[in-house]
């Protein structure tokens, strides 16, 4: 088999010509999943008895919603990547640990990161968010179409001031703030 790879990487100011953020993700997704860039507007929800549906669970619904662009597979509601209107992007990465991965439905990963978009203006809030979200709903359930397979994220935030790592595991999570450039790499084969 041939090894594969999925990285998200970030550079930040002062590493950078112009004091620009430069935020990139390559997936390693099935090479015959469907993805979609899709565009999502900002919306005002004012039934919020309404649940919003992930892909597995229904979440509980906010009065506001950012305007998104992802890319996704087709076949689930979340995204791999992603910004908004105020320019956080994020993208998440597979990662493995000691913890039994949670084959139980739940927010997957992909979940997250459009949440995270959708309810935060700052990489910060969308650290939070995601971590709000985490640690009510967790996260588990099949994360491919048409074989088994599980696992757990690590994201990549940032916006145009800073950039955040957030590592998890189950309802577990650390996050590091970036300094200068990092990346995240999964290796496979």
């Amino acid at each position: 088999m041939e090894p594969y790879s999925c990285d998200t990487f970030v550079a930040l100011p002062p590493a950078t010509v112009g004091n620009r953020v430069i935020f990139g993700k390559n997936s390693d997704r099935l090479f015959d999943e469907v993805q979609e860039v899709i565009y999502c507007p900002a919306a005002v929800h004012n039934d919020l008895e309404k649940r919003l549906k992930c892909t597995y669970i229904e979440v509980d619904q906010v009065p506001e919603t950012y305007a998104v662009v992802l890319s996704r597979p087709a076949w689930l509601w979340g995204a791999e990547m992603g910004a908004n209107e105020h320019g956080v992007c994020i993208g998440n990465e597979a990662v493995w640990g000691r913890e039994d991965i949670s084959k139980e439905e739940a927010l997957l990963g992909m979940d997250l990161v459009r949440l995270g978009l959708e309810r935060a203006d700052t990489a910060e809030k969308a650290l939070d968010v995601i971590v709000d979200l985490l640690e009510k709903y967790g996260q588990g359930g099949n994360c491919a179409e048409g074989k088994e397979f599980s696992y757990y994220n690590s994201f990549l935030i940032a916006d145009r001031n800073e950039a955040w790592i957030l590592e998890t595991s189950g309802k577990y999570w650390a996050a590091e703030r970036v300094q200068g450039v990092n990346s995240y790499l999964q290796f496979g084969s």
